[in-house]
This record gives C-alpha cells, structure tokens and sequence, in this order.
C-alpha cells in the first residue's frame, strides 16, 4: 500500500515539475515573441511616431532661426510650456524608478510584469526632459555654459541658476537609472544572444557580458540589484526635491514654500504611476500578454494609484490652506487667480480629473479590475498633473507683485508642436524598445513559476 503511495506521489510530482518546465518555455516564446515578429501595424505607428518628432524638429529649428520670440513667452512670463512639460517630464521619469524600486525592496511578487516597464519609462522620459533643458535655452548653442568647469575668461557657470540644479540632477539621475536598467537585462540579454542569429548576435553578445548563469553570477546579480535599488530610490527622492527647490528657493508668490519639493515628489509618482498602467494595459492587448499581465497586477495597482491620490490630495489641499490662511496679498493674488479668476475653469478640471474621479472609481473593487477604465483614469491623471504643471508656473509669472507688470501668456503654434513632438518621442522609444529589449522581465518571471514551484513542495 505504501509503495503504491509514493508511486502515485511521485507520478504526481513529475507531473507537477513537467507543468513547470512547460510554463517555463511559454515564458520564453511569449515575451519573446514581440522582439522576433513585426507586422506592418508596427512600420505604421513608428512611421506616424516619426513624422510628429520630425514636425517637432522643425519647428525647433525655426525657433533657433528666427529667435525665442516665436514662443508665446513674453515679460514677465518667461517660463512656459517648456519649463512645465520639463518638471512634467522629470516627474515621469523618477516615478518609474520608484514604482520598481519600491517593489523590489518590499519583494512584492506580482511586481514581475511591472518593474521593466517602469524602468524603460525612467529612461526614455529622462532623454525627453533632457531635451527641454536645451529647447528652453534659446541660443542652445552656449549649452556649454551648463557645465561646471573654468573658462579662458574666468567666468565660471552661475552655480545659483535653477538651470545649473537641472542639469546636474538630470545627468545624475539618467546615470543611474541607466544602470538600474541595465543590471537586470544581462540574463534576458544572455538569453537573447543564444536564440537570435544575424547582426543581433553579436549585438547580444556585448551587451549580456558574457553571462553563463552560474551560481556565483546569480549571487553578485541579486547582490547588484539590492544595492543599486536602495541607492535609486534615495537618488530619485533627492533630485526630485531639486526640481522642486528651482521654485521653493524664489520669492515668487506662489512658489516660495517648504511643502513644493515633497508635493513635487508625490506629483510626480501619481503621473508615473498612470504611466506605468497605460503601458500595462497597451502592452497587455497588443501583444495579448494576458497570462502576464493579470487583472490581479491592475487591481494591486490600483489600490497604489488610489493611495497617491489620497496623498496627493492632502499635500494639495495643505498647500492651498497655509496660502489662505496667511492672507498675503501678494500670496492671495495668485491663489484667487487660480481658484476664482482666469486659470479657474483648468484648475477645477485639474481637481476633478486628478483627485475626485479616481478617487470614486479607484475606490470600487471592480472598477480597479476592469483594465480599461484604468486606462481611462491614467489617461485623465496625466491630463491634469499636465495642467498642474502648468497652473503651477504660470498664474505665479503673470501675477508680479507690482500689479502694471501683469501679463498673460498662451503658447505659440511652435510650443504646441514641440510638445506634441515630445510625446511622439517618448511612444517612439518605447516602440523601438520592443525590439530590442523584453518589455517583461523573462529571467524573472521564470523564477516566479520556478518560486511557485518551491511554495507547493
């Protein structure tokens, strides 16, 4: 009887560990399959991506050609669409290291499907911020003048320039997110370079650094990972603060604040967290990556998204209190402005698209797992913390506090395309990235099934 026991347990557990090796090479060809097979939809979308970043050049270019005068920028509103789609932007970028630094210290395991997607959006919407460094310069040609070194004439670069902050929060930051996302690729880049042939190969070849996975590989990658990890998530806390500081540290009503950096910061979350489940949700139907990316991943999302917004909420409502309750004129200038005056009706739609809808739905059970309507809020969050951006810089520029200096300011058609450009541009990396990089991390999702294997023993 005993013996025909352990025949059936056994029997049993080869079954169970035939289940797991086949769920393995699923794992492989599925989230490989983006990166082998293209269709003329992808030629289509990269082609349309292409003709907007190539519009957003030239009007770029014209701006160079014919002066900063082109722009809607005029005294005293010197700060415009560029400034704001750079913090816009640099929020982005830093969430997405957040988002996947979080989760990989708290060893959350459905991070699995979430963390390279977050990791490639830290990147590619870094490159873009970079980009409005230079676009907002003018004369991009004394780029030069950002770089902290002596010259022949002795004038050093204005250490005290918020622009001189940003350039080396935005160099430091790029570093070490590129490091971030580079560590853990170097098993998938190895598995790549064994499955591929032609010019790829070789491609792979550098870039997986002679990875064999052997134990001792295994160990120093893990002892990486936890070590940049806790390095990202402090670097990505403090450059933020730096954006916000570029306005904290003035006198400009509206911006001088001890609450900016840290609003700053979870702004900035609540944008890349929209982000991230956009992609989630592309990415899941594009590719019909539906055994990845599960309802449980947009439920647990969800339940983050709503927290944020809480916070988000708060740090809103302290700041607009402490504004109102001093009663400085200047101060209550701005805040009328926004609240009752000409910036009104965006302010109130910012309100409702950042804080009181997702608040209603993500408070739902079901909603949170309903994959569309999570677009659909994502899409709306990224609206408004777009017009935060904006109410946050503007309303403060146009109210000086000599009242015959007032001004107004609307952006020009050469804005409009250059913002338009700049989101082509981040679609268009991220499209190309498919191609080249698995938009999951397989290594990891294979030691998830490897790790379920383990719970059930």
């Amino acid at each position: 009887m005993e013996a025909r026991k352990d025949f059936f347990l056994t029997k049993q557990k080869r079954a169970g560990e035939r289940a797991h090796w086949e769920l393995i090479q699923k794992a492989n060809s599925d989230l490989l399959a983006p990166m082998l097979r293209t269709g003329p939809a992808y030629y289509l979308i990269v082609a349309i991506l292409a003709l907007l970043v190539l519009a957003a050049a030239g009007a770029w270019t014209y701006m160079i050609q014919t002066g900063i005068g082109q722009t809607g920028l005029h005294p005293p509103i010197f700060w415009g669409i560029f400034i704001a789609s750079f913090v816009f932007w640099v929020g982005v970028s830093h969430s997405g290291t957040f988002i996947s630094g979080v989760l990989r210290i708290s060893n959350a395991e459905w991070r699995r499907p979430i963390t390279r997607i977050a990791e490639l959006m830290t990147l590619f919407s870094v490159i873009v911020a970079a980009l409005f460094i230079f676009v907002h310069l003018g004369r991009v040609w004394r780029f030069y003048y950002l770089i902290p070194y002596p010259n022949q004439r002795e004038i050093w670069p204005n250490f005290r320039s918020p622009l001189m902050w940003d350039a080396a929060a935005i160099f430091t930051y790029a570093t070490s997110s590129l490091i971030y996302l580079y560590i853990p690729l170097i098993p998938d880049f190895a598995l790549m370079r064994d499955r591929v042939t032609g010019w790829r190969r070789p491609f792979y070849r550098v870039l997986s650094l002679g990875w064999r996975g052997t134990q001792t590989e295994w160990r120093w990658l893990g002892m990486a990972i936890r070590i940049i990890t806790i390095l990202i998530v402090m670097v990505m806390i403090s450059v933020h603060s730096i954006v916000g500081f570029d306005f904290a540290v003035s006198l400009v009503p509206g911006w001088h604040s001890t609450i900016i950096p840290p609003y700053f910061v979870v702004g900035a979350i609540h944008s890349g967290m929209a982000t991230v489940v956009m992609g989630l949700y592309l990415l899941r139907k594009t590719y019909r990556l539906h055994d990845y990316i599960r309802l449980e991943h947009f439920d647990k999302m969800g339940k983050l998204m709503l927290l944020i917004t809480l916070l988000w909420g708060y740090f809103y409502f302290v700041e607009r209190q402490v504004v109102w309750f001093g009663g400085i004129p200047d101060e209550m200038t701005v805040l009328d402005a926004i609240l009752y005056g000409s910036y009104a009706p965006q302010h109130w739609v910012m309100i409702l698209f950042n804080f009181l809808i997702p608040l209603i739905a993500l408070s739902i059970p079901r909603f949170r797992r309903w994959p569309l309507g999570l677009l659909v809020i994502g899409v709306m969050i990224n609206i408004a913390m777009y017009i935060e951006r904006i109410l946050v810089i503007v309303p403060s520029l146009a109210h000086p506090r000599l009242e015959y200096a007032w001004g107004r300011y609307f952006p020009s058609w050469v804005e409009l395309t250059i913002l338009v450009g700049s989101f082509a541009f981040f679609l268009l990396l991220y499209v190309l990235a498919i191609k080249f990089v698995p938009m999951i991390s397989i290594w990891e999702e294979k030691e998830g099934i490897l790790h379920g294997r383990h719970e059930e023993r």
